[in-house]
């Protein structure tokens, strides 16, 4: 699945904006980043997803990291909110959007291996100074770098 940030040659959006949760999942200074299946790219990513229209945002933010990872939430603090326009995500059944993305700092209960999903083709906890060197999925790619230059306060962007 294909993500655009700040790229002149992006499509056209065809659906309204859809909003997202992104977990940045900490343990021991390192943040957990995935390989999604959906991508044929060899992008890293954090772990997240859409927030349906009846679900309160902090449900989305259980549920996704559950389903992704197996992890439980011990603690959620919000990071920041991503809304830049240039944020395309062109989804395979045809859907193209604008996304805005809740982020948030959290820490899982307990010390396991992340569980993959079918969503996931590899999952690893990285040094936080280390994300810049990975190639990201272009879609988050500012919540990487609001991150790794270590960000105080809740970022908008």
């Amino acid at each position: 699945m294909p993500s655009y940030y700040r790229d002149p040659d992006s499509p056209t959006p065809n659906v309204p904006r859809r909003v997202g949760v992104t977990a940045l999942i900490e343990r021991d200074g390192a943040i957990l980043v995935e390989r999604r299946a959906d991508s044929d790219a060899d992008e890293w990513a954090f772990i997240g997803g859409g927030l349906g229209e009846d679900e309160p945002l902090l449900a989305a933010l259980h549920r996704e990291v559950r389903e992704e990872t197996g992890y439980e939430i011990a603690e959620a603090t919000l990071f920041g909110v991503f809304s830049d326009p240039t944020r395309i995500i062109a989804y395979p059944d045809g859907n193209i959007c604008r996304v805005v993305s809740i982020v948030f700092r959290v820490v899982p209960e307990g010390t396991g291996e992340p569980v993959l999903s079918e969503e996931s083709r590899e999952m690893r906890f990285v040094p936080r100074l280390e994300l810049g060197a990975l190639e990201f999925w272009p879609a988050q790619r500012p919540m990487r770098d609001a991150l790794v230059a270590g960000a105080t306060g809740i970022v908008i962007a």
